[in-house]
């Protein structure tokens, strides 16, 4: 099975992706969550974590292979326990990731059905069987409680602050966020925009930039 996939990001649509390398051309189903910032990767190299699973009747022997990329690790660990709940297939799984992962599971955590019910596919019996399946499951991949993110932000400048604000609303951890803003000052100090300073926090992510 192939788990990792790195090539050129030449197409994204609303729910997959195309990604180039050595001339061969994969579409890569993708969780809705993530197609602004794979946008943000067009016409350039960009990693995706990958599963894989066969679409289709297997009774009649036709199945066509279908590869699931997501831009994080931990995106596809969350997937991996998600589409483990009962009636939950690869499709109902992916589609109903359009919230960043760990806002997902701190819902899970919270036993919060109504706001599970906010994702596509997922209905109130739906949610009570996420809930009832995955509560407690999804501790090392939900938020911290507002109490303990706080930290100083004394040495970002606006634009970083910014920044910093955005990768959060993501579902990125305030620690990881932070020192990947750090770092990017320290490769890129002339980055001015909040844009500029994510895009540049997800490449020292994505291992692009060490």
């Amino acid at each position: 099975m192939i788990v990792r996939l790195t090539g050129t990001l030449i197409e994204v649509a609303e729910d997959a992706v195309v990604i180039e390398h050595d001339g061969v051309a994969r579409e890569v189903l993708v969780p809705r969550c993530s197609i602004g910032e794979l946008a943000s990767y067009r016409g350039r190299v960009v990693t995706l974590h990958t599963t894989e699973f066969f679409e289709g009747n297997p009774s009649s022997g036709h199945l066509i292979p279908r590869m699931l990329g997501f831009l994080h690790p931990e995106d596809r660990l969350f997937y991996s326990r998600f589409v483990s709940v009962k009636g939950f297939g690869p499709r109902k799984a992916l589609k109903a990731l359009a919230e960043p992962v760990r806002r997902i599971a701190t819902w899970i955590e919270a036993g919060d059905t109504k706001s599970l019910t906010m994702l596509p596919g997922i209905g109130r019996r739906a949610a009570e069987l996420v809930v009832a399946s995955l509560k407690g499951k999804m501790q090392d991949l939900a938020l911290p409680p507002s109490g303990e993110r706080a930290s100083t932000q004394t040495d970002l400048s606006q634009a970083q602050r910014d920044a910093l604000e955005i990768l959060l609303a993501w579902g990125d951890g305030r620690a990881d966020a932070e020192r990947w803003l750090e770092r990017a000052s320290q490769l890129h100090p002339d980055t001015q925009t909040p844009d500029e300073w994510v895009r540049q926090a997800y490449r020292i992510k994505g291992g692009m930039e060490g």
